[in-house]
């Protein structure tokens, strides 16, 4: 998740300007984002939907297909960011908000991600984040929730492309305190952090100009915050994981220059649906074998143990990745990070490490 952090505060500090969205204009006016604290209770369908006043939002798609008999990772991902322009610009014109979306697959058979990426000011119909229901759309790539509750995506480029629909099996999983989740040691450091797990995944996977189905599990995170990271975070490790016993894991830790945690948490949601919050204490990930990039160098622990602290006892589940290379250089828009499917015995998902690409004592 620390990739989406990136993004998003590079956007809004007007430090990209792609296409010439103008994000480093001078203002007039101070922008104030709303924070985030303690106590304030979710509501759905509302907070599916977009929060503007907030300095950066969230919805992160990732999950495992079968095409053919074949495993396929994949992730789609849509950010809103609202910039540093003057909100006292009248001007439909003025970057306000920017939308950005990315999307990638992780295929054996390839070797290596392919992905696709888009960014464009939000407005005139081409790229919007609508409040009140999730409905996301960047150009032809679309993130929408259907009168009936479905997740339906579109989003590929000239390489791949991927439609898919995404059907929930279980209640909505709110992360930290009711929802309210912890980033670091200031109190500040926070965010509002759902997860939508075990969602029943069909549709179609095209490449090279043929469409074959596809079915499978995926996992939604959605996370809105108007704060950065502490100052001594260098680098995120997160997973999410779906149990075939239809629990889920969620578990992150924020590293400092050294490797050493600034903070940890996530989530065990038991198959019975019992909920247990993770404290900074109650996590922790080890590295089993490190992989490095043949193109940036970096190194990347791509076999992790994570152990977990759980009322009845310690856990540890075993990540090996789907392959080795998933490796995605979203430069110059982004980050070079590590983001691709894994697997523990009983059960899959998705690891994500960065901030690797600079030497880390691991």
């Amino acid at each position: 998740m620390f990739p989406r952090r990136a993004f998003a505060a590079l956007l809004a500090a007007g430090l990209l300007v792609p296409g010439g969205l103008g994000l480093a204009q001078p203002r007039s006016l101070p922008v104030t984002f709303a924070p985030v604290r303690p106590g304030r209770r979710l509501s759905f369908p509302t907070d599916h939907g977009a929060h503007p006043d907030f300095r950066t939002e969230w919805w992160y798609v990732t999950g495992w297909l079968q095409a053919a008999g074949q495993p396929i990772g994949f992730q789609i991902t849509f950010f809103r960011v609202r910039t540093a322009a003057d909100p006292g610009n009248p001007s439909t014109f003025s970057p306000r908000q920017v939308i950005f979306a990315h999307a990638a697959i992780s295929d054996p058979a390839m070797g290596r991600l392919i992905h696709a990426q888009r960014i464009a000011r939000a407005g005139f119909g081409l790229a919007e984040a609508k409040v009140g229901d999730m409905d996301l759309v960047l150009d032809d790539w679309r993130l929408r929730r259907d009168a009936k509750g479905v997740l339906r995506t579109h989003a590929g480029d000239a390489d791949f492309a991927l439609d898919l629909a995404l059907t929930p099996t279980q209640p909505v999983l709110l992360q930290g305190q009711q929802g309210f989740s912890r980033k670091g040691p200031g109190a500040d450091q926070a965010s509002y952090y759902y997860s939508l797990p075990h969602l029943k995944v069909t549709g179609t996977l095209s490449r090279e100009g043929r469409r074959q189905p596809v079915s499978g599990e995926a996992w939604l995170d959605q996370e809105w915050s108007s704060t950065l990271l502490d100052a001594r975070a260098v680098g995120w490790d997160w997973a999410g994981i779906n149990l075939d016993d239809g629990g889920a894991l969620t578990a992150f830790e924020v590293r400092d220059a050294k490797g050493k945690a600034v903070w940890a948490g996530g989530s065990f949601r038991s198959p019975e649906g019992q909920l247990t919050p993770f404290a900074p204490g109650d996590v922790r990930f080890d590295t089993r074998r490190q992989w490095r990039s043949p193109r940036t160098g970096a190194l990347y622990p791509i076999t992790r143990d994570i152990r977990v602290r759980l009322p009845e006892g310690p856990r540890v589940w075993r990540l090996e990745p789907l392959f080795a290379d998933q490796e995605l250089d979203s430069r110059p828009i982004g980050p070079v990070y590590w983001e691709g499917a894994v697997r523990t015995p009983g059960g899959r998902g998705y690891l994500e490490l960065t901030g690797y690409d600079a030497p880390l004592a691991i």
